[in-house]
């Protein structure tokens, strides 16, 4: 673990559509290497993984295409309609995603990145969040979430609520978070915001490592 001396790793999460990506961007414009929980998730979801596997052995066939990839759409409505669905997948899912993302942060720390995102929408529920020095959450107001959800994934406003009212609520995310950016305006607002977010860690990441590199 001596690749992991110096690490900062900065969790990133909050409210579906809330707009985690701009702030994710920003970021990494200031330095930051960032891990995308979302795409972790997709692969270790990947044709012929134990965790695929898994997924097809309590959801059925189902749940996989012909070609023996994951059937994201037809797990998509099982599991946003069945909390203890929902749950049962995480179950599955979390161990894998966890262990990929400790992975991840061991290589960018060899490679000498220190400073890292991670990008996570189910950061809390996936327990990843006990890896992360400083949490910053990202809210918005629901019904411009709403908005966002059915234009960004093409989804009718019922299938849009149902992953809202998935997640955690907001007073969670705020009594659980070091910095929150509520991001219900226009995109030079949540860039300001999020640069001077990162700014601020970044200074903070730096001032305690002077007196390390002092002795």
């Amino acid at each position: 673990m001596n690749s992991l001396n110096g690490v900062m790793v900065v969790g990133l999460t909050g409210q579906t559509g809330a707009g985690k990506s701009t702030v994710s961007k920003i970021f990494a414009a200031n330095g930051f290497a960032v891990i995308d929980a979302d795409r972790v998730a997709r692969k270790i979801v990947e044709k012929g993984t134990k965790c695929l596997d898994e997924i097809s052995d309590l959801f059925g066939q189902e749940v996989i295409n012909e070609d023996g990839t994951l059937n994201r759409k037809g797990l998509a409505g099982i599991v946003f309609s069945d909390k203890s669905k929902l749950e049962a997948l995480n179950t599955i899912t979390y161990p894998y995603i966890t262990g990929e993302i400790l992975r991840q942060i061991r290589v960018h720390s060899l490679k000498g990145e220190k400073l890292i995102l991670l990008d996570a929408p189910t950061l809390f529920e996936s327990r990843a969040d006990d890896f992360c020095e400083i949490i910053i959450s990202v809210l918005a107001d629901a019904d411009i979430r709403e908005k966002r959800i059915i234009s960004r994934d093409g989804l009718t406003a019922e299938q849009a609520r149902r992953r809202m009212n998935s997640q955690l609520d907001e007073e969670f995310f705020r009594s659980h978070s070091d910095y929150i950016i509520r991001n219900n305006g226009g995109m030079d607002t949540v860039n300001g915001i999020a640069w001077e977010v990162s700014g601020k860690i970044r200074e903070l990441y730096y001032n305690k490592q002077m007196p390390a590199k002092a002795q």
